[in-house]
């Protein structure tokens, strides 16, 4: 099947030579030395550290699976992605754990174990289970992305989707190891710039083709079912489809997700570019500056989610073949599962004659000439696939010649998410296991060396990962909800209860890590917030009890600790080492960060908002919007903007 030019596959065969031509240009520079390849030497400018941030978080994974969703409920469908992609951990990350992170001077995460608890047997305990926890948490987000990239290119290249992330994740870890994190900044921003030429593509496209808000809702209600498709209220009770009855309670699956972005948030920020920002003042700002851009990805997947719509119109005027031709499948494959549907549903549409001839006249029969393409869009449950609609969008709504253009965007934006993740577990591996523990005079020629082998075979165990998972948003939920849940309550004791020592943190993680896996192997249909409880609980439990059972750190360790990184909390045995003057300014340090949160989180949640209801022309909610959009800025901006870089004084 041909669906791209000659123009679309030069445009990408260009991309990715290129991308490698400046992976290798860059490379002497980012193996100069293990703070170049792992946080850019603390060189980089705030600016460019918050383009990279942006585009990490970009990705074509996470795009395709909030599109299903905006898909199936209009703007209600940002609710859903609180629990991960709406991001609203970075609010925290920008108002006090960024730069609490950078106060350390350290390299890694893992590394930080140490300055927090001393390079005691506790200590360095503590910064193994990090590291391995890290790692661990890398290969559930590279299953999550190969996942969709195979869903992705399985449209366009005639493979199977394990085929197409193959080469996808092949070229992505070749130029990824090569340039290290100095050189996935700089492709970063040329990467961002592709990314906004879609953007804007798709959203001149989208707005032209919609004639009004009535006209909108209606076709809505039509092709999802949905009467409060334009609506933006977090309701609490919605309809959703067969295989996502889950979500049907909408306000509390936000208001849970809500608190676990505010809980986790509270030990997040231990990443790259806090770690190689030049000061306090540039980690808010370019965590600024990092949110205020990612405002641009939700217009653009409110427009793939309404070219969807008019694309499953046109395609599937009756839906209800579609439950047919499922069930046509499955009884000359009564075996299949969800996991491997999509490789089966490659193999029909690309090799028809390897199948039978009484399914694939069958098929013919119920979906008409064009069967393969509205096969491509057949879910496992006999429902249009939520999952599928971006690439789907790009093959039937976007003109030939400005395909490649989005594909390739849509590209970059995998390319820089996974980039992230591979020098983050890279760079645990190398400084906090291999130099840390194995080799501590290893040379850096060797470092490199271990790290690349290292890369390669984390990307070998994410793929097979990736593939005993049903879809994307099952591994989203259980890496979120699960996993996240049970190491959230020995990353948050770390900063804020004095008392909290390195064995307490060991024993904490590795619980929550095990009982996650426990979790995903024994019960794996548990509930995403039961999920979050269980797990948080356990991790809970664990900490305390592994803390009480090592002991303390020493109390020096905890005084610099204290002194460099001045956070709030449970730390009254400390507050009495800093000058009165410096307590007194660290103090209203702490109260402006902790009373800007509510205020921030408004600032980011409208600033995604506003754009996608002025797209489907709802002027109304747009207005409202807007108001709680200009309260919530103006008291960021009273209460904390203002005050940047007015940090407390060691």
């Amino acid at each position: 099947m041909q669906h791209l030019s000659i123009g679309d596959y030069s445009f990408i065969a260009i991309y990715f030579i290129g991308l490698i031509g400046i992976s290798l240009y860059l490379k002497k520079r980012a193996s100069a030395s293990m703070e170049n390849y792992l946080i850019g030497g603390r060189q980089l400018p705030w600016w460019a550290l918050g383009v990279s941030g942006m585009a990490s978080f970009f990705d074509m994974t996470g795009t395709m699976i909030i599109v299903s969703f905006l898909y199936m409920l209009g703007p209600r469908g940002l609710y859903i992605e609180f629990r991960g992609g709406a991001v609203l951990v970075l609010v925290v990350m920008m108002l006090w754990t960024g730069k609490w992170h950078r106060r350390s001077g350290v390299l890694t995460n893992a590394e930080w174990m140490i300055y927090r608890f001393g390079n005691t047997f506790g200590g360095r305990f503590a910064r193994m289970a990090a590291a391995v926890a890290a790692i661990a948490s890398a290969v559930g987000l590279i299953a999550y992305l190969i996942k969709g990239a195979g869903l992705f290119l399985s449209l366009y290249i005639p493979f199977p989707p394990l085929v197409c992330a193959i080469i996808m994740i092949g070229v992505a870890t070749l130029y990824t190891l090569i340039s290290g994190f100095y050189g996935m900044v700089y492709i970063d921003l040329f990467q961002s710039i592709l990314i906004l030429v879609a953007v804007v593509v798709v959203l001149v496209m989208t707005f032209m083709k919609i004639s009004g808000a009535e006209q909108l809702a209606a076709l809505a209600y039509e092709v999802t079912g949905q009467k409060d498709w334009m609506s933006s209220s977090c309701s609490w009770l919605t309809t959703m489809p067969k295989g996502y009855e889950q979500y049907r309670y909408l306000m509390a699956f936000a208001l849970a997700y809500l608190l676990r972005n505010v809980f986790f948030g509270l030990g997040t920020g231990g990443e790259p570019r806090y770690f190689g920002a030049r000061s306090d003042k540039e980690c808010s700002k370019l965590t600024f500056f990092w949110t205020s851009l990612m405002m641009i990805r939700w217009p653009m997947m409110m427009a793939f989610a309404v070219l969807g719509l008019f694309m499953v119109k046109d395609l599937f005027p009756n839906q209800t073949v579609l439950a047919e031709a499922a069930a046509l499948i499955k009884t000359h494959y009564a075996s299949i599962s969800k996991n491997h549907w999509e490789d089966l549903i490659s193999g029909l549409i690309h090799s028809p004659a390897a199948y039978s001839p009484d399914l694939m006249h069958g098929l013919q029969q119920l979906l008409g000439e064009d069967w393969a393409t509205k096969l491509q869009l057949l879910s496992f449950d006999g429902t249009i696939n939520p999952e599928r609609i971006v690439p789907a969008v790009i093959l039937h709504s976007i003109p030939v010649g400005l395909r490649g253009i989005l594909i390739v965007a849509l590209v970059a934006a995998c390319f820089s998410t996974f980039g992230s993740i591979v020098i983050m577990a890279v760079g645990f591996f190398w400084r906090d296991i291999y130099q840390g523990h194995i080799h501590p005079t290893a040379t850096q020629k060797e470092l490199i060396l271990v790290s690349w082998l290292f890369g390669a075979g984390l990307v070998v165990v994410s793929f097979l990962f990736g593939y005993s998972v049903r879809n994307i948003n099952d591994i989203w939920d259980w890496f979120i909800m699960a996993l996240g849940g049970g190491l959230m309550v020995p990353t948050i004791l770390r900063f804020y209860w004095w008392r909290f020592n390195g064995g307490g943190f060991a024993v904490g993680t590795m619980v929550g890590v095990m009982a996650a896996i426990g979790q995903r192997m024994f019960v794996p249909e548990m509930d995403p917030r039961l999920q979050l409880l269980v797990m948080a609980s356990i991790g809970l439990a664990a900490s305390v009890i592994g803390a009480y059972m090592t002991q303390p750190t020493d109390r020096a360790v905890l005084e610099h600790f204290y002194r460099t990184t001045r956070p709030f909390g449970l730390w009254g045995p400390f507050r009495d080492l800093l000058a009165p003057e410096v307590r007194a300014k660290m103090t209203l340090e702490h109260k402006r960060d902790v009373r800007a949160l509510p205020f921030a989180l408004g600032w980011q949640i409208t600033l995604f908002l506003l754009p996608m209801q002025l797209l489907i022309k709802s002027y109304w909610s747009f207005g409202i919007t807007l108001v709680i959009f200009l309260v919530s800025l103006g008291g960021l901006y009273w209460i904390w903007l203002r005050h940047i870089g007015e940090e407390a004084d060691t």
